[in-house]
Formats: structure tokens, C-alpha cells, sequence
């Protein structure tokens, strides 16, 4: 598989047989391998959830679930190192469950990843750190990471306390970063990809604009609530416990609000009841919307419709191909 035109023959697609520069990253709870493998053979890099799959047994299986249903093409698994998700002295036993699977690449956020890089070079592993920050992605340059993605403030999920837009963490990378950068963060469009070329990317990470895929394994009423949400229905919370979060508008966000600006001192442990990661899994088994933290980027109003993986893609190249013919003298 290679792309079908040069100007998307990247560093990334090159690497990993890519029909186009993008990664899917990882999703809690959703990235499984149906959903992986669906991504894979469509031509991008998708990455299993490590922390959905506690369980090293459970992870094991799935690995090579995936595997078999990938037919052959490139995957990867993300390993979010926040302490509540993957416990700090669990982290290495997940990394060499992951090497003895034969895992090439990985994809680490949460913190820094220095303690555990020496492990994952010993055995030919590529590290792909995500940030939200440029900051902190020349921080993760300085350790040794092989690539980092940067995740701007419109991106589902944690954008960080900064809150630096896609564009601006585009030419901050371009200016500030020497080894392999993808960016992230609303992306939706093809035309976004040829933007993020242009500025000296390798790819870009998309997350909310695959959560409509067919493959996903979630309820009907889940992906109709995402398409019939537009860029304007994200909330930002919980930035007054440094965990600030874009989600789906519903209940729950207007009662965090509410709580946060009631008492700006307020702790995770009040927050706790309403944020709890197992409210929102339930939104993905039920299609029940209106409760849970749901991540979401503003890339929603890009969502239009529930469509197999491969259709996805296809549009985001079909796009792509029409910004880059708009560059080219006629």
C-alpha cells in the first residue's frame, strides 16, 4: 500500500506501508481490535489501549486478535503512563508483554517516558510520545523519543493546561523540534493533512473524526449523537484539578462546571462521582449521551455521518488529492 500521491509519501507512510500520514490514536475503552485492525487495513497507524485491557492476559489476547485480523498491516499499542490507569510499577511489565508480542512501535503519553525508554530501544521499539505542548514535545526530543504528536486545544480529551491551538503548535514544532512531529487536534479534513505537510509534519492524529466509524464497537445512539453534534457542542472542565478535559456537552459537564466555578478549590474526589471513567463506558454500551465524560474534539462538526472505516479514509484522501491539486499550477 503507498499513497496515492508523493507529496503524502512521508517518513510515517514509509515506515509503516501507509496509504495516508495519519494516526489513529489510541481510545479508552474503544480502541480494540476490531476497530484497530478496520484502521489498519484501511492504511494508517492505529494503536490498541493498553489501559482498556488491565487483565495482562486480556491484553495479550487481544494483541493478537488484532493481529489476525490486520492482515498483516502495521499497528501499535498506546500506553498511557498516568499513575490511575496503568499503575507506575505495572508500566514496564506492559512494555515487555508488548516487545514479547512483537510490537514495533508504541505510542506513550501521560508523562515523561525516559525511565522506560532504554528498554523499549533495546528491543527495536519505536516511541511515539504525544503531548500537548511543544513545550513538552522538546522536552520528550531531549530525552530520546523517536517522534512525538502534538495535540492542540481542539483536540477530545486532555488538551492540557495550555490550551495552544493546532496552527500555532504547527510552526512552533516546524521552528523548535529536529526528530519526526505529527500534529493533532481537530483534525478532520484532508485538506488539514496537506496543511500539516506543508509545515513540516510527518502526519497528523486524528481521534474524534474516526469515533463514527462502523467498526467501532459502540451503541448506534452514541456515534448519532456524535454526528448530529456540530464543533460548537465540546466543554471544557475540570482544569481547576490541572486535568482539563474536552467533551461532549451534556448533564454531566454543566454539574462539573457548576462545581468548579461554585468552589474553585474543589478536588478530584468531589469531581469523582460525575467524571468517573466507568459513567462514561456506559454512554458506549447504552448510547445514553447525557451522562459521562465523553471525550470529543471540535473536529464533531466533521462527523456527518456513521460509515465504514475505509470510507473514511477514502474521503480524507479524496480531500487531500483536491488541496494539493489547488497548489499545483494548472
Amino acid at each position: 500500500m503507498s499513497p496515492a500521491d508523493p507529496a503524502l509519501n512521508t517518513a510515517l507512510t514509509r515506515a509503516y506501508g501507509l496509504r495516508l500520514p495519519i494516526v489513529a490514536g489510541g481510545l479508552q475503552w474503544l480502541a480494540e481490535a476490531q476497530y484497530v485492525s478496520a484502521a489498519a487495513r484501511a492504511g494508517v497507524l492505529p494503536f490498541l489501549t493498553a489501559a482498556s485491557f488491565p487483565d495482562p492476559d486480556d491484553l495479550r489476547a487481544e494483541i493478537r486478535r488484532t493481529r489476525d485480523m490486520a492482515e498483516s498491516r502495521a499497528f501499535g499499542v498506546n500506553v498511557s503512563m498516568l499513575p490511575k490507569l496503568v499503575p507506575g510499577e505495572k508500566t514496564a511489565d506492559v512494555f515487555r508483554l508488548i516487545i514479547d508480542e512483537g510490537i514495533t512501535v508504541v505510542e506513550t503519553s501521560g508523562r515523561n517516558p525516559e525511565p522506560y525508554l532504554p528498554l523499549l530501544k533495546d528491543a527495536g521499539v519505536t516511541v511515539l510520545h504525544k503531548v500537548p505542548s511543544v513545550r513538552y514535545a522538546v522536552k520528550a526530543q531531549s530525552v530520546g523519543v523517536d517522534m512525538v504528536s502534538v495535540v492542540g486545544a481542539e483536540c477530545g480529551g486532555h488538551p492540557g493546561m495550555d490550551l495552544i491551538g493546532s496552527m500555532v503548535n504547527l510552526a512552533l514544532a516546524e521552528r523548535r523540534l529536529t526528530i519526526p512531529f505529527l500534529i493533532g487536534g481537530g483534525i478532520g479534513a484532508g485538506s488539514q493533512i496537506v496543511a500539516a505537510l506543508a509545515a513540516g509534519a510527518v502526519g497528523v492524529v486524528i481521534g474524534t473524526r474516526f469515533l463514527v466509524a462502523q467498526e467501532l464497537q459502540a451503541h448506534g445512539g452514541y456515534q448519532q449523537a456524535l454526528t448530529a453534534a456540530s464543533e460548537l457542542d465540546t466543554a471544557l472542565t475540570m482544569s481547576s484539578v490541572r486535568n482539563t478535559i474536552r467533551t461532549l456537552k451534556n448533564e454531566t459537564t454543566q454539574t462539573v462546571a457548576r462545581l468548579e466555578a461554585d468552589n474553585p478549590q474543589i478536588g478530584i474526589e468531589e469531581l469523582m462521582p460525575h467524571v468517573a471513567g466507568a459513567i462514561g463506558r456506559k454512554a458506549y454500551e447504552t448510547g445514553d449521551t447525557s451522562h459521562g465524560m465523553l471525550s470529543a474534539g471540535q473536529s464533531l462538526g466533521l462527523t456527518d455521518r456513521v460509515a465504514p472505516f475505509k470510507d473514511i479514509v477514502a474521503q480524507l484522501e479524496a480531500e487531500a488529492l483536491i488541496a494539493l491539486a489547488r497548489l499545483r499550477p494548472s
